[in-house]
């Protein structure tokens, strides 16, 4: 390459330099001039717009006006995190100026009733109550502790994910590590048992709720047995 040619290449080295780092000046420099929240996987809030917005302080001020250099969007994530309706959240700045925070909250799958009522979420931890939304979820009477919790998540997560039960299941009774379940809109009560065998035990309950709805049964009877190996046993009224 001739002694030019090496010239112009530098001097476009030089140049790229500069407005990259004219960019980034101005870039640093720009202002927060608006904050999006946004949601993520669930129409139910249980932490408004107006609480995260609160969250979403910086030295006791309001981020709107901040310089965005001055913005520490680890820290924000991290008090966001902290919140007991959030499972994940993730803040970003745009070239613009627009702060967003995506916000994915917790789901609770059971509410466990009793003084210290409280929901367990999908991921089996305790959730407190949500002061703005109450999720329709099975309520679970008994007694709930870290003993059993993760047997009572594992049954409230098969009925969540089944469509028939979860439409059809309001209330989920532990006693001695046995389950009794109750029904939307039917008065007799199911003994489980155990959480072994769930799948042909629900299969069997299906097959039983379906004949007796066709033979218009369901409410002749108080009370239905799933315990014994490939049987409904039902107590008429």
């Amino acid at each position: 390459m001739s002694i030019k040619g090496i010239a112009k290449l530098v001097l476009l080295l030089v140049f790229v330099v500069f407005l990259y780092g004219f960019t980034a000046r101005r870039h640093a420099a720009r202002k927060v001039n608006e904050i999006h929240i946004a949601y993520v996987g669930t129409n139910n809030v249980f932490i408004t717009e107006e609480s995260v917005n609160k969250l979403l302080i910086q030295n006791g001020d309001s981020l709107t006006g901040i310089r965005k250099d001055e913005v520490d969007l680890n820290r924000l994530e991290h008090i966001l995190n902290a919140n007991d309706m959030i499972e994940e959240a993730e803040v970003y700045l745009a070239i613009n100026g627009e702060l967003t925070a995506n916000i994915k909250q917790r789901e609770p799958i059971a509410r466990v009733g009793g003084a210290g009522t409280f929901y367990i979420d999908r991921n089996g931890e305790q959730m407190p109550l949500s002061p703005v939304f109450s999720a329709r979820v099975p309520l679970v009477t008994g007694i709930v502790n870290d003993e059993n919790r993760g047997v009572v998540h594992h049954l409230a997560m098969f009925i969540k994910e089944d469509v028939f039960l979860s439409k059809m299941v309001i209330g989920i009774e532990v006693k001695s590590n046995e389950f009794t379940l109750r029904l939307r809109d039917v008065d007799f009560t199911i003994a489980l048992g155990d959480t072994t065998q769930l799948s042909p035990k629900f299969s069997n309950l299906k097959a039983f709720y379906q004949k007796a709805a066709k033979d218009e049964t369901l409410n002749a009877y108080r009370h239905v047995n799933l315990k014994y190996n490939n049987q409904v046993v039902c107590t008429k009224i």
